[in-house]
């Protein structure tokens, strides 16, 4: 990828701060709208339920089955698509992690042998295969119900990662750290318009300026763009503003009236109205949900 697309891609803050562990979001969705990203952490990733999926690590892209767990080091570019995906009972458990807590407190210790040859290979993401999903499965559930004092979520999480790391046939994800281009002058085309609108979400978007930006009219651009995507210009861009609302309203103590502005949609009514609409829930709803189901260690 050039220098010029990855400056497009969102580089994200996670809610860790220096004195935390482990972020644990335990999420269920039936869409997949957060654009492809990076972040100096670590991330544990478990899907179920999310057959049809376009999964991206790096320049590697994978169409995913019923079950996936994925370790990905920090700094590589990843992204979820919806693509196929139908189902409406999704659910993806989130873990970031520094490596930091792992390499510099157990760096010369034997027991960490294998965690640390782990984290190396997840510098280019790391599939498991579903032997080790069955082996890890309850433990990540268990942890994501974490009743005891965090200093137990994060020794079930050294569990989690210990078993994980005894499984020397993983797939090795990527060769690059940065995500895969699509080549195909169309593909080239809605490659740049999403940049765009994931750099200017929070301005108003015309199709007329997105078409010009690639030589097209309007209508043919329309079409092209529902082709590729398999969703409508408008509905895309709805739905990466409504990514970005979800994201604030699970891991910030944003107002809902402020969220709406700094998505993109100038109206708090119009906005309530969508994310019911989109989500079978208020803003105020899907916060207080999520909320039930996410914690920092």
């Amino acid at each position: 990828m050039s220098k010029k697309a990855s400056s497009k891609v969102l580089k994200e803050v996670t809610p860790l701060s220096s004195k935390d562990c482990l972020y644990i979001a335990d999420r269920s969705k039936s869409e997949f709208t957060y654009p492809i990203h990076t972040h100096k952490e670590c991330e544990l990733n478990f899907t179920e339920h999310a057959t049809g999926v376009r999964r991206i690590v790096g320049d590697s892209s994978t169409i995913l089955g019923e079950y996936d767990l994925v370790l990905i080091g920090g700094g590589v570019e990843h992204v979820w698509e919806q693509q196929e995906c139908k189902s409406e009972k999704v659910r993806d458990i989130t873990i970031h992690f520094s490596s930091d807590v792992f390499l510099n407190s157990f760096n010369d210790k034997a027991p960490f042998d294998s965690i640390k040859e782990l984290l190396g290979k997840a510098e280019k993401g790391v599939e498991f295969p579903m032997q080790a999903i069955l082996k890890v499965y309850d433990k990540l559930d268990s942890l994501c119900n974490q009743e005891r004092p965090s200093f137990y979520a994060f020794t079930s999480f050294m569990e989690i990662l210990y078993e994980l790391s005894l499984y020397k046939d993983v797939k090795i994800l990527s060769t690059s750290a940065k995500a895969k281009i699509e080549l195909h002058p169309d593909n080239r085309k809605i490659k740049i318009v999403k940049e765009y609108i994931n750099k200017n979400y929070k301005e108003e978007i015309r199709l007329s300026e997105l078409a010009d930006m690639v030589g097209m009219s309007s209508v043919a651009f329309s079409r092209l763009f529902k082709n590729k995507t398999g969703s409508s210009l408008s509905d895309y861009i709805i739905d990466i503003r409504l990514g970005y609302a979800s994201r604030m309203l699970i891991d910030s103590q944003i107002p809902v009236a402020d969220i709406c502005f700094y998505s993109g949609f100038n109206n708090l009514s119009n906005f309530n109205r969508i994310f019911k609409k989109k989500k079978n829930c208020s803003p105020k709803e899907f916060r207080d949900v999520y909320r039930k189901r996410k914690i920092i260690v």
